[in-house]
């Protein structure tokens, strides 16, 4: 079965495709069918957004959509960024590294052991015959002091795993993807697909 992603992001595409390869779903971006679908986020939840973009991209292609909304929840700052994650500080945060400082800024008097956060990522999968399944993952962490690592990408260098002892931006990809908020995702919409079989 062919299945659109609805993202332009082709690590995700792996990463979830190795994922999914044994339920025989070949998965495909958006772009490669020469659909674009530019979708306004306006849900007030990781799962609104989510449902948004797969039943968007499901509707222009006519194949099922999968489509996934994720964000860093702060403790300390009441669940912030949350939904905004991409958009923090906006209009002056431009790049991930504006995000990441202003991140650490509003936390500058909240002390290392307060710093909770978790990121959070819903995948949505969407059957032209109406059919919608919404897994949800998280992944529980803290928020350090200054950034640590090189990898990965907006967050990553802040968001530090205390049983791995690292950030993520200090993991390899493969580590990552096997305790990541979307890998866990991932494993609940496994077995979703596992029961509805």
């Amino acid at each position: 079965m062919r299945v659109v992603l609805a993202s332009q992001n082709c690590h995700k595409l792996e990463e979830i495709q190795n994922i999914l390869s044994r339920f025989d779903m070949e998965l495909v971006l958006q772009s490669e069918l020469g659909v674009r679908v530019d979708v306004e986020e306006t849900g007030s939840s990781f799962e609104e957004n989510s449902v948004l973009k797969a039943k968007a991209v499901m509707e222009a292609t006519g194949l099922p959509a999968i489509a996934d909304d994720s964000g860093l929840c702060v403790d300390a700052l009441e669940g912030a960024p949350g939904i905004y994650s991409a958009r923090y500080g906006a209009p002056d945060c431009v790049s991930d590294r504006d995000r990441l400082e202003y991140l650490l800024n509003n936390l500058r008097t909240i002390r290392s052991e307060e710093r909770t956060a978790r990121f959070l990522c819903v995948i949505t999968l969407a059957y032209p015959d109406g059919r919608i399944l919404t897994a949800r993952g998280s992944c529980e962490g803290l928020i350090t002091l200054e950034p640590r690592g090189t990898e990965g990408f907006g967050y990553d260098p802040v968001f530090y795993i205390p049983s791995q002892g690292c950030t993520f931006a200090q993991m390899g990809q493969q580590q990552k993807n096997a305790i990541s908020h979307r890998a866990n995702a991932l494993k609940r919409l496994c077995q979703m697909l596992e029961e509805s079989r």
